[in-house]
Formats: structure tokens, C-alpha cells, sequence
């Protein structure tokens, strides 16, 4: 698991899962890294560069090899030249789904108020 302050047991010890759930998701791009995933389906390493708006590429490495190690990701790779990358959630990353979808919901009523979404409605369309 990713290291954080949260991970040691007196912290731990305040409420277990909050602090388990803030050491996974403690990475400034997590979030966004598993929107992308959840709302895509498939995502390579370049179209999540170009989606993230100012995140390097060693910080996305590093977020989306945490992700894979947390259980959230799973990393196909495929023996092409040039090399080919996908991300995909995992069973448990789908099942966080609906945790990403409630954030984005209270996001826009609280945050962003009349902001329309491009994320809503028809996946299909994408």
C-alpha cells in the first residue's frame, strides 16, 4: 500500500477504514486517474497524460503502478513495437464506481453549480 502518515497504527487506530481508504486514494491524481478509467473503460499511459492537465509523467507512473498495487487497476501490456499499455479497474476498482459517480454528483451541486457535464448520459457516445 501506498505510505502515508496514515498508515501507522496510532493513526490507524482512529477510525480503521477512513484511514485505510485515505492511504489508497492519497495520491493528488488518484481520483481522477480512476474517473478517467471508470468512464473510458480502457485507458492507455498517453491518453491519461493528455486527459490530466498538468500532472507529470513520473507522477502518473507512480499513481497508476499505487492503484495496480492497491487492487483498484489491472495493467495489460502488450509485447507490440512501440510497446502497448491498458489500464482497466479491477473488480474492486468497479465496484468504487458508485463512490466516484456520488463524488462527481455532490461535486457539481456543491462545487460547480450550473456546470454541465460531459460525463453524464450515453457512454456510447464517447
Amino acid at each position: 500500500m501506498s505510505e502515508n502518515k496514515f498508515t501507522e497504527p496510532s493513526t490507524i487506530a482512529r477510525c480503521v477504514p477512513m484511514s485505510m481508504l485515505q492511504s489508497v486514494l492519497s495520491g493528488k491524481w488518484k481520483i481522477l486517474i480512476l474517473w478517467y478509467v471508470s468512464f473510458y473503460k480502457v485507458q492507455r499511459f498517453g491518453e491519461l497524460m493528455r486527459r490530466i492537465d498538468g500532472i507529470t509523467q513520473s507522477t502518473l507512473t507512480k499513481q497508476l503502478r499505487e492503484l495496480e498495487s492497491d487492487g483498484f487497476l489491472h495493467r495489460e501490456i502488450y509485447k507490440e513495437i512501440p510497446p502497448k499499455v491498458e489500464y482497466t479497474l479491477t473488480e474492486m476498482g468497479e465496484s468504487f464506481i458508485p463512490v466516484l459517480q456520488t463524488m462527481m454528483e455532490w461535486s457539481e451541486l456543491h462545487l460547480c453549480p450550473g456546470y454541465k457535464s460531459p460525463y453524464s448520459g450515453d457512454r456510447s457516445e464517447r
